[in-house]
């Protein structure tokens, strides 16, 4: 399992309503992504804002945020997204009271 998080720096006049706005733009297609399991839309004290993805591995991550979505995104905000990959090896689920690990290949 892979945790992907996607940030940039917010886009100079967006406010918060503005960033709640384009989040919800972008509700129905991530929806849609059969490999999604869970994002996360957060945003950080020093202006940087994040998406926090969980995916079933790398390459579903990669296949979501390919090349043309980068210039789609760079058009709609100005920035240019930076991304991090990290291996998922436990989950502690207390909504689902429970706790998965998985393998670190």
């Amino acid at each position: 399992m892979i945790l992907e998080m996607v940030s940039f720096e917010r886009p100079e006049g967006f406010s918060d309503a503005d960033l709640l706005e384009d989040a919800r733009s972008t509700v129905a297609k991530w929806r849609a992504d059969p490999d999604l399991i869970r994002k996360h839309f957060a945003r950080a004290e020093d202006g940087t804002i994040a998406g926090i993805y969980l995916w079933p591995d790398r390459a579903a991550a990669e296949r979501a945020h390919d090349a043309e979505w980068v210039e789609r995104f760079r058009a709609r905000t100005g920035r240019t997204p930076r991304f991090a990959y990290f291996d998922i090896f436990m989950l502690i689920d207390n909504t689902a009271d429970s706790v998965e690990e998985f393998p670190l290949d």
